[in-house]
């Protein structure tokens, strides 16, 4: 900027500061020439004030002046590179304040030309897209300037195999502001079969009017936006699993058709000619057809079934039962004891045998889902099967190949020592500890 110049001093007319013009980023200055007309030695303080303040300063901010003398002081505009700051006009005052005549205090104005300047950001994603026919790609693009400018987008690509279409076709943003915009990528003709087709495309982002611009003007603009680059990958209808699949099964059926098939119908007409045919009957069947009405099957004396042999029905093939009886059936059965206890005491469930039953256990499950803390015993009649920390397992089975037999009225018996309950699922501490025990096995019926 060509420096100008502007007097003050207390008690005469002060001029105005010249407009200034300065476009965000860039840096402008001029001066403004003060003179102490007064008979003692005066400060004056010099400050900005308005619009304009946050980006412009006084150098220097204070100057100390003898009667009749005069000092320039230069007002440097730093304006940021930002959409905040608006194109147009602002208006920029300098306050001086004479330190011993506050009251004669002066304010000179003057007015701000703010250039324009033209910045678009824009991204694409994503970048690639699969898809049989179409693709949907999304353009997010902001306006980084300080005028407000309609955005103006322009695909390109190498043929014409692809379609584009955006919505909205030509948003208008104000400076720093947003917009999403949808893009639609399709394609003309279908890929049936063989390797996907990649079809690349840009997209450039402009703003509208860009073109009919004088070509200086467009050269003073730093920012250059690069086309986006991306690509639209094109997926056949029917893979190439799907044809060697299709060609196996075609291998199966002619197989099937041409040599399966015919041999099972031969084999299946020789089986049942061989069925119809009269088969001779051996002389040793003739004569034991002869035999008297009066003899049985089995030549053995007493003829018959063997006396002796046990007759019993029951899943686990045990003759007798712990009460002296004979097991006649059973059938496989299970138990669940669900027991809850309080910390710091001891709790026992049960479960009792029926009478006149057997109970053959051969698995046992225990679950302690919570993480509880603690002891557990397990006691099948009078005999511990096993004790076991509370804390060492979440789920824990057992099982027998020979099962361990429970008699009538006697029972299967858990008993919980609850030292500290745990958390379950649900992320808060139970109030006491929860163990489940199922038991499993063969019931049978015995008879005395």
């Amino acid at each position: 900027m060509t420096p100008s110049a502007a007097s003050s001093s207390p008690g005469a007319p002060g001029l105005d500061i010249p407009a200034v013009t300065v476009t965000p980023g860039d840096i402008a200055t001029t001066t403004l020439t003060v003179r102490n007309d007064s008979d003692i030695v005066e400060a004056y303080d010099l400050s900005a004030v308005g619009d304009c303040a946050a980006w412009t300063t006084v150098e220097p901010a204070r100057v100390s002046l003898y009667p009749g003398t005069s000092e320039t002081v230069t007002l440097r505009l730093e304006p940021p590179r930002s959409p905040e700051i608006r194109a147009g006009e602002k208006p920029l005052g300098v306050r001086v304040l004479p330190n011993e005549h506050p009251d004669s205090v002066r304010v000179l104005e003057t007015t701000v030309h703010i250039g324009e300047f033209h910045e678009l950001r824009t991204e694409l994603s994503p970048r690639r897209r699969r898809g049989w026919l179409r693709g949907r790609y999304r353009l997010a693009v902001r306006n980084q300037g300080n005028t407000p400018v309609q955005v103006r987008f322009t695909p390109g690509q190498a043929g014409e195999e692809l379609g584009f279409a955006f919505d909205p076709v030509g948003p208008k943003l104000e400076p720093g502001e947003s917009a999403e915009v949808g893009l639609r990528v399709r394609t003309a003709k279908p890929v049936w079969f063989g390797d996907p087709a990649v079809w690349p495309f840009t997209v450039d982002t402009t703003e509208a009017g860009d073109q009919e611009e004088p070509a200086k003007a467009r050269r003073d603009d730093p920012v250059v936006r690069p086309p986006l680059d991306a690509e639209f990958v094109q997926i056949p209808i029917f893979p190439k699993w799907l044809l060697i699949l299709l060609a196996a099964l075609l291998a199966l059926l002619l197989a099937w058709f041409t040599l399966v098939r015919p041999a099972v119908r031969s084999a299946a007409e020789e089986a049942a000619t061989e069925a119809v045919q009269p088969r001779p009957t051996p002389a040793g069947e003739q004569e034991a057809a002869g035999e008297s009405p009066g003899t049985g099957a089995d030549s053995r004396p007493g003829g018959g079934q063997e006396s002796g042999a046990a007759t019993g029905a029951g899943g686990d093939g045990s003759g007798s039962s712990a009460g002296g009886g004979t097991t006649v059936g059973g059938q496989q059965s299970s138990a669940t004891i669900d027991l809850k206890t309080g910390t710091g005491t001891t709790r026992t469930g049960t479960y009792k045998v029926p009478e006149n039953s057997v109970f053959g256990v051969t698995d046992i499950v225990v679950a302690n889902f919570q993480g509880d803390e603690g002891v557990l015993t397990i006691n099948f009649g009078d005999r511990k099967i096993t004790t076991i920390a509370l804390e060492t397992f979440r789920n824990q089975d057992y099982h027998w190949v020979t099962p361990i037999k429970i008699p009538e009225n006697d029972t299967v018996t858990i008993s919980v020592t609850c030292a500290k309950p745990g958390t379950p699922a649900t992320g808060r501490q139970a109030s006491e500890c929860h163990e489940v025990l199922n038991v499993s096995g063969v019931l049978s019926t015995t008879t005395q």
